[in-house]
């Protein structure tokens, strides 16, 4: 048993590229004495740690999980008890799809502090890295941030409301529901909507589709692009080709 004040900090790591995480993040990683981390956050972070921390990997791997939600859960307790201030480390923003709030609200029955860092979540920055504003006058007034699966491992019933609206679309762990999430846009006459896919967001290893509802299933299988990737559907999604023009026009002039 730690002399030390349990408590737990979740902290959310930005969507990939290491940079994009905040100074209270770096904080709360440099004065953990456990980490809890998951596979979507750039493992360099760890190097911020003490080398007295330990790291445990508790996330999921080409399907496989190194823990069981509730086995986090019991794990956070466990290593808040015996050794004070454990970090769990999240992917993009905690509190969007990261099942941060859950971890807090059941760790609080144990009498653990409790901290959020907020993250730069995946789902703004990643397309702004490719160039794609989701919203942008005459084009988008607002923007839908939608998981593909829900609890029941069904297509989300929101993602048939956001393809009736003019909002820019986000979808994140849609990639294995691409083909029915195309057969939902195609049902409101939304073939020639502009998709984007863009895989390992901000990371060096980014692969990035562009294409329409009607054959970016297509591009998909061209370009070989997998999970973990966003789908940003949308006029916003021309933009990249605009910004993309203009940076070739003037590259060619230097």
């Amino acid at each position: 048993m730690s002399l030390k004040t349990p408590k737990l900090t979740v902290v959310g790591a930005g969507p990939g590229d290491v940079d994009l995480i905040t100074l209270k993040a770096i904080k709360a990683i440099k004065s953990a004495d456990v980490i809890l981390y998951d596979a979507l956050i750039n493992e360099e972070l760890l190097e911020y740690a003490s080398p007295e921390t330990e790291c445990i990997f508790v996330g999921k791997r080409k399907g496989c999980y190194a823990f069981q939600q509730e086995q986090i859960n019991e794990l956070i307790v466990v290593k808040a008890k015996e050794k004070g201030h454990v970090v769990r480390l999240k992917g993009g923003d905690p509190f969007i799809f990261g099942r941060g709030a859950e971890e807090i609200d059941y760790v609080r029955e144990f009498g653990l502090e409790t901290f959020v860092v907020p993250g730069i979540s995946s789902s703004v920055a990643v397309p702004a890295y490719q160039g794609i504003p989701l919203t942008k006058r005459g084009a988008s007034e607002s923007f839908w941030v939608v998981t593909a699966t829900t609890k029941a491992h069904k297509l989300s019933s929101d993602i048939a409301l956001a393809a009736k609206s003019t909002a820019t679309v986000v979808i994140l762990m849609g990639m294995h529901k691409l083909g029915e999430i195309v057969k939902v846009f195609s049902e409101e006459n939304k073939q020639d909507t502009a998709v984007a896919i863009i895989q390992n967001g901000t990371r060096e290893d980014e692969k990035v589709g562009i294409g329409t509802i009607r054959n970016i299933e297509q591009i998909v299988a061209e370009k070989q692009l997998s999970s973990p990737a966003i789908i940003v559907i949308g006029d916003v999604v021309k933009q990249r080709a605009v910004l993309s023009s203009i940076y070739s026009e003037v590259a060619s002039k230097e």
